[in-house]
């Protein structure tokens, strides 16, 4: 059986900013491809463990809700961060409609 992640996953570079649902921390990182499941993104190495964290991602024309499903730390410090698509809630998309073209907080 193929994996989830290959399904469909397209190349898409583009910087991003993630922010962490519970905490509404942003952080700033680079999506490497996409698909309608998940994104592969790239992420600092000062980047907090968000593995297990509910994340909304900013990546140019896409937003997403999703869960952060593994973050593995690369040789030169990064980090690969896979993320797996979920369905937008009523909290999420209030979130969304509040900070949208603001800097709400």
């Amino acid at each position: 059986m193929e994996e989830r992640r290959n399904i469909n996953r397209v190349e898409y570079k583009v910087q991003s900013v993630i922010v962490v649902c519970d905490t509404y921390e942003k952080y700033y990182v680079e999506v490497d491809n996409v698909s309608p499941l998940g994104m592969g993104i790239t992420g600092p190495a000062d980047l907090p463990d968000i593995e297990g964290k509910d994340i909304i991602i900013v990546a140019d024309t896409l937003i997403m809700y999703a869960l952060v499903n593994r973050q593995k730390k690369l040789s030169d410090g990064r980090f690969e961060i896979g993320i797996e698509a979920k369905k937008f809630t009523p909290d999420v998309l209030e979130y969304l409609f509040n900070h949208i073209g603001g800097d709400g907080e």
